[in-house]
């Protein structure tokens, strides 16, 4: 067996499982997951009337390079959406079979455990740049491509945006994969354009690729205030995509995770490895669904109706939990990340209670991140993914509200 899988961590459910193996919530109360992070709003008619009128694909093998149709229709929205010169859809788009695949195998791709002679002098591993709490794939597909993740912890009283000034520079110097996620999971924090120019300034500077993950992009509270995305960013500043690509998905947009469908984007060079590497890892995605794609990428309608629907329900809940936790609106995505330590419980220790009396689950911060120069930034916090309908939010919320209340009597 591979000795690196050794090295990987339980993932975060797999922990919330065993937190959760010897709890009997009330059998009489129905069960409220705010757990995962996976839709629960309706797939759009359109998309399934794609899917429907498309099932003929099944009897060919889809190309890894994707449909030329799709990869028009890809690169036509991200440069609408991000106010961008035309993308090039032969050299510079490249359909994936979702975000979370992509993410992991781009590491593969990009990481050169042998390009620093005085690294493999020494003995040092690559540096893969995490931001912490991450979304747990960055650390996995660092540690299985041979590197050393590096945790750059977030600051709660900046928004939870992570400290890259603290950052050595013999880690930055070793550094050659930065993951970054924006809008963020778990805090929901976006990227401004300051951060931005400061991550540009350090890749210009130690040469190392920047992996933005925009999954939760068209999920945000002002449609007049669309998150700053990568490859906007650039643009702005009067940059190329040179070392940068984003990576986007359907699943979160329109509603369809089952069909594990996004894109990558951005420097051609590096879509040009990536590609080979694809060829020979046969992740292709099906042409069913690259049909059912393009409908879902040339649509808005029902982009913008998602959104209302986490809009209403994020103004249902944000105060009813804030009257007993702090928490406050995200810039985007749709987590709450709620801090607990006023209700005297750690954040492993309310969801295991919240569960046993409530039967409401939700995912202790800890969890999604890493001890890291002296602290774990999610302890005492946990993630609230409001992904079900908007009365079950509210009940949900309801409980949680109760649950902190029962606590101070």
């Amino acid at each position: 067996m591979n000795p690196l899988l050794d090295s990987l961590q339980p993932y975060p459910f797999e922990k919330l499982r065993l937190l959760f193996k010897d709890v009997m919530p009330p059998a009489h109360i129905q069960p409220i997951s705010f757990g995962i992070g996976e839709p629960k709003h309706p797939t759009p008619a359109l998309v399934r009337d794609a899917v429907v009128a498309s099932l003929s694909g099944l009897a060919s093998y889809p190309a890894t390079l994707g449909s030329q149709p799709l990869r028009e229709a890809i690169a036509n929205w991200a440069s609408w959406r991000y106010h961008l010169p035309p993308l090039d859809p032969a050299t510079e788009v490249l359909p994936v079979a979702g975000s979370r695949e992509a993410l992991f195998a781009l590491a593969q791709t990009v990481i050169d455990p042998r390009r620093n002679g005085a690294q493999a002098a020494t003995g040092e591993p690559a540096i893969v740049l995490c931001p912490n709490p991450f979304y747990q794939i960055y650390e996995g597909a660092a540690l299985l491509a041979g590197a050393q993740p590096y945790f750059a912890n977030s600051d709660p009283a900046r928004n939870f945006a992570c400290d890259y000034a603290a950052v050595p520079a013999d880690i930055w110097a070793r550094t050659q994969l930065l993951y970054v996620c924006s809008p963020g999971n778990p805090t929901g924090a976006v990227l401004t354009l300051d951060d931005w120019r400061e991550l540009f300034a350090l890749s210009d500077r130690y040469g190392f690729v920047i992996a933005s993950d925009e999954c939760y992009s068209e999920i945000y509270f002002d449609e007049a205030k669309p998150p700053l995305g990568c490859l906007e960013a650039a643009h702005q500043l009067g940059r190329g995509y040179e070392r940068l690509v984003v990576l986007s998905s359907l699943s979160k947009r329109s509603n369809v995770p089952g069909m594990r469908s996004g894109f990558v984007a951005g420097d051609a060079a590096i879509l040009r490895q990536f590609l080979l590497y694809r060829t020979y890892h046969g992740a292709a995605l099906s042409t069913v669904y690259q049909t059912a794609s393009i409908a879902a990428w040339n649509d808005e309608a029902h982009v913008r109706e998602n959104r209302a629907k986490y809009a209403r329900k994020f103004a249902t809940v944000t105060p009813m939990i804030a009257s007993v936790l702090d928490v406050r609106l995200p810039d985007a995505a749709f987590y709450l990340w709620a801090h607990v330590a006023r209700t005297g419980l750690s954040d492993t220790e309310f969801a295991r209670r919240l569960y046993a009396d409530y039967n409401v689950t939700v995912l202790p911060g800890s969890y999604l991140a890493r001890t890291a120069h002296g602290t774990n930034p999610g302890r005492d916090f946990i993630r609230i993914a409001l992904v079900a309908d908007v009365d079950e939010c509210t009940e949900g919320a309801q409980r949680i509200v109760d649950f902190c209340r029962a606590l101070k009597r």
